[in-house]
């Protein structure tokens, strides 16, 4: 890193500072309250939803451990972002008119409204555990592990450094400064990403060009240009052929964009349904490019011949031998740009859960200007936890794997869930509650027992098993108050939406019928 790249890098952090706590003001005399701290006041446009949802899903979990899978396994990994395009489409249609009809804050709020206490309860300590322990730590993790890389600074101070710039103006704004910030921060990360992809295929091409670099990456890993796996590939473990399209995939996929706080946060932010909806599809058409920014570098790299001690270490290792001064910068900050905007959002996310879900249960008289501190103390311990745990996961070779197997815990309990108090009346509070013990207990029996069942096949017949459980404990006598009415129209979208959509299955149909 040169004189030139640190400025660059501590300019772009300045700037965001700036915007963050210049969004998050208040006017002489007033007071944040809860919808504003939480909820950016329910305002956001369908840009700013779009935007912030892309910006929170992208860090260095892509960036580093996506490239890295990329350097191990191949293109079979960017199914997770083409295959989260149609995830994005069924929870704007089928999930977004429900939640916002609700005019709920969190997800574990749902189920209450849904089922009971109870399940609340049990939810949001799960999410909290997953969010805290699993999440943030992995994020800081691979955050530090590509400042180590680049700048030679040591984990735990990059770690340091990370937690502290989130937490400035996170912990102060709330999601209206996570949110706008975010927009800021997905414009960086996207022109980073080009910048290192076009440095990678032009040292491919030997200063020839884009396409000769294509060409010499086809010719020297085209044995890594396949989405579907067979058993033969080392990489089958993780990405199960065609479990990734029709198996286990998709319990993770419509967990994660449709039943997860962190992510449907700011679907429930927006201004209304509409917006809604229109932001998550522009989500769907940033994420069809998402595999050229984190994908794409890692097979370069494993072309380029990388000399790695672990396949992570791909993408740093791009961004420190490949970009001339300036452009290091830039694609540094868009690093940074990617890890900080989802350290802000999971901050804000557990915050959200514990303040609404669980304080707020405990101590109903609260006014909203306890409830805002109380969120601002909580994503501050859950920050400083991850900073304590995050240097232990130095021994990952493929984090992301990590990420998503772990998860792989709850995500089938959670998703059977929800389905069936969306679709199904006789759903019931005690069925919620053997589904979310059976998914966490199922998952761990199947983990020890059949150890060569892949994760992601595992997790489908979890889900399978869980959403049993929801069917047959259930009541005869549905509690009206209780169930979704789900009348004529509720899923009724606009033609532009329908229209868009229909683009994006298309251009999913392309991209496997090339690469099967």
């Amino acid at each position: 890193m040169t004189t030139i790249d640190i400025l660059i890098c501590a300019a772009y952090c300045l700037l965001i500072l700036f915007i963050g706590l210049y969004v998050s003001r208040t006017k002489k005399g007033e007071k944040k309250d809860a919808n504003d701290y939480f909820l950016a006041g329910r305002g956001l446009s369908w840009w700013v939803v779009g935007a912030s949802i892309i910006a929170s899903n992208i860090s260095a979990e892509q960036f580093v451990g996506m490239s890295g899978s990329g350097y191990a396994i191949g293109l079979g990994i960017a199914t997770y972002e083409w295959i989260a395009v149609l995830g994005l489409i069924i929870v704007a249609k089928f999930f977004i008119p429900i939640f916002l009809k609700k005019q709920i804050y969190t997800m574990p709020q749902f189920l209450e409204e849904r089922f009971d206490g109870r399940v609340k309860m049990v939810m949001a300590f799960f999410w909290l555990l997953v969010f805290i322990f699993i999440n943030l730590t992995s994020i800081l993790y691979l955050g530090s592990l590509t400042i180590e890389k680049v700048t030679g600074l040591p984990v735990w101070v990059s770690v340091l450094c990370l937690a502290l710039f989130a937490g400035i103006y996170s912990i102060h704004g709330g999601l209206k400064a996570v949110a706008l910030t975010d927009v800021i921060q997905v414009v960086v990360l996207i022109a980073g990403g080009f910048l290192t992809l076009y440095a990678a295929l032009n040292l491919l091409g030997e200063g020839e060009g884009l396409w000769k670099g294509v060409s010499h990456l086809y010719n020297e890993a085209g044995n890594k240009f396949h989405l579907i796996l067979d058993k033969s590939d080392p990489g089958y473990m993780d990405l199960p052929g065609i479990s990734v399209i029709i198996g286990g995939l998709w319990v993770a996929n419509l967990y994660y964009w449709g039943c997860n706080q962190y992510i449907i946060q700011r679907a429930l932010a927006a201004k209304s349904v509409k917006e809604a909806q229109y932001g998550m599809i522009f989500a769907g058409f940033i994420k069809l490019f998402i595999p050229l920014l984190v994908v794409i570098p890692g097979i370069a790299a494993a072309a380029l011949h990388a000399p790695l001690e672990k396949s992570d270490e791909a993408y740093p290792w791009l961004v420190s031998n490949l970009l001339p001064v300036g452009v290091k910068g830039i694609a540094f900050a868009a690093l940074i740009a990617a890890i900080v905007s989802s350290l802000a959002s999971m901050m804000n996310s557990v915050s959200t859960i514990f303040t609404m879900d669980i304080y707020h249960s405990f101590k109903k008289k609260a006014n909203q200007q306890e409830l805002v501190r109380t969120g601002r103390f909580v994503s501050f311990i859950a920050l400083c936890i991850a900073v304590c745990i995050a240097p232990m996961l130095s021994g990952l070779d493929q984090a992301f794997q990590y990420i998503q197997e772990f998860t792989g815990f709850i995500s089938p309990g959670a998703l059977s869930i929800f389905l069936a108090g969306f679709f199904y009346k006789r759903a019931t509070a005690n069925g919620a509650l053997a589904a979310a013990g059976a998914s966490f207990a199922g998952s761990l029996i199947l983990k020890f027992l059949c150890p060569s069942l892949p994760w992601m096949d595992r997790m489908g017949l979890v889900f399978i098993l869980c959403l049993c459980l929801m069917l047959f404990i259930r009541e005869n006598k549905p509690d009206k108050e209780k169930h979704i009415n789900l009348y004529a129209g509720l899923f009724k979208t606009t033609p532009l939406f329908n229209i868009l959509s229909v683009v994006l299955i298309a251009i999913l149909v392309v991209f496997y019928w090339l690469w099967w």
